[in-house]
């Protein structure tokens, strides 16, 4: 019926996604105030996220996975011509403009995480776990993109903000209460999404949990 309350978002989903907007704040301040042995650890945790989500984005709930929602140029196209008209329609998790914005949010978080794994600190002391994997100039580079990755995140997440802000102001469309609740009121008859079982949540935590633990090793291979 019109009026309709659907479950959006699952669990996994709030989880990672608030669990980001508390862990990018506290990275940039453990590293503007020289806490570096906290900042690596944050980066463990966001690396965790990081393999967590790109499993859940195979296997997860109908909202989470890849397929559901990175829409190809026409798609967008449409979307983006309707989307001031009346005739827009709702949709069921991340429109496709929203959806590659997720993809694009993940890339820049690879490349922030990936680059700092490789990263030196000045004195030697928390330099990232595959630091000795590179050398000299190389490992300055990779300090240098992992900080303008870095800023190049915090101008996506400032325009991140700002289209949260449209919504709410031009299309009266309320996006953060669903990532709180994982519910959201519906004007149309929508088919409510899938949802995954809880033991494939269980087997993603497992495997994020063990290739943070594999990184934090140094990566080592089986001996022959």
């Amino acid at each position: 019926m019109a009026g309709q309350r659907v479950r959006l978002w699952d669990l996994p989903v709030r989880v990672m996604h608030w669990s980001l907007v508390l862990l990018i704040p506290a990275l940039w301040w453990t590293w503007r105030s020289g806490q570096m042995f906290v900042h690596v650890r944050l980066g463990y945790l966001v690396l965790a996220i990081l393999v967590f989500r790109l499993y859940w984005g195979l296997v997860g709930s109908s909202t989470a996975r890849f397929s559901g929602f990175v829409r190809g140029p026409k798609s967008i196209g449409a979307y983006l011509a309707n989307l001031l008209s009346k005739r827009a329609e709702p949709t069921i998790g991340h429109n496709p403009v929203g959806g590659w914005s997720v993809v694009i949010l993940l890339l820049l978080l690879v490349g922030v995480v990936g680059t700092g794994l490789f990263c030196e600190d000045t004195d030697g002391l928390n330099s990232g776990p595959l630091n000795y994997l590179v050398q000299g100039d190389l490992s300055s580079g990779m300090a240098h993109w992992h900080h303008l990755l870095f800023n190049g995140l915090l101008v996506f997440i400032g325009l991140h903000l700002l289209a949260i802000a449209f919504y709410v102001l031009v299309k009266r469309e309320n996006l953060v209460g669903p990532m709180i609740t994982g519910r959201r009121n519906m004007a149309a008859p929508m088919i409510a999404p899938s949802f995954a079982p809880w033991w494939s949540m269980v087997v993603g935590v497992i495997l994020a949990l063990a290739a943070v633990w594999w990184v934090s090793l140094g990566a080592p291979l089986p001996k022959r």
